[in-house]
């Protein structure tokens, strides 16, 4: 090729979009955060950890989450009360079944800017599908994900906990903060 050619080709390949390779993004864990909350008739509580494991992979040219992961240990959540955090970990046997995990390669985007997730959450041994609307906004270099799961014990083969006789309510949720530096 003379030099003419390879600078034509040079000029031309400027103007042809570069396509960037999907990349994984880890959740930043000082930041990232995932609440349950649950009823009893006497009263209502939170447990957070703030020990969540989370990956996705992400398509920066479409803007788009391909799939994710997230893995929690059920020993992490405080709920302020260590009693209480101890006899979860019992009633979740938290030691035969330590973590609490959800994936997704379904992620599809909304026209109103959300996202839904269809994956399947594994807790206590028992995997089942859920759908989750997840808000997603990018602020600087940090992509955040927020949603909420609202679930069912008995679903998950667990024990509804009780006090002084009386059980907690069998629904609970988990409400998620995820935060991923791009």
């Amino acid at each position: 090729m003379n030099r003419l050619s390879i600078l034509l080709l040079l000029v031309l390949s400027s103007f042809v979009p570069r396509t960037l390779a999907p990349k994984k993004l880890m959740a930043d864990k000082a930041k990232s955060t995932v609440i349950y909350s649950m009823v009893h008739p006497l009263h209502k509580w939170t447990g957070i950890s703030r020990d969540v494991n989370a990956a996705m992979i992400y398509d920066e040219d479409a803007k788009q989450v391909q799939n994710v992961a997230v893995a929690i240990r059920v020993a992490s959540f405080d709920s302020k009360n260590q009693s209480r955090d101890s006899h979860m970990v019992e009633v979740l046997d938290g030691l035969k079944y330590p973590n609490v995990t959800f994936t997704s390669q379904d992620v599809k985007p909304n026209a109103d800017g959300t996202l839904t997730v269809n994956g399947k959450l594994t807790f206590r041994n028992v995997t089942k599908p859920v759908t989750v609307q997840v808000t997603q906004r990018e602020v600087g270099k940090q992509l955040l994900m927020n949603g909420k799961l609202d679930l069912k014990m008995t679903d998950y083969g667990v024990e509804r906990p009780s006090l002084l006789g009386l059980a907690t309510r069998d629904e609970f949720s988990l409400d998620f903060a995820l935060i991923f530096n791009k």
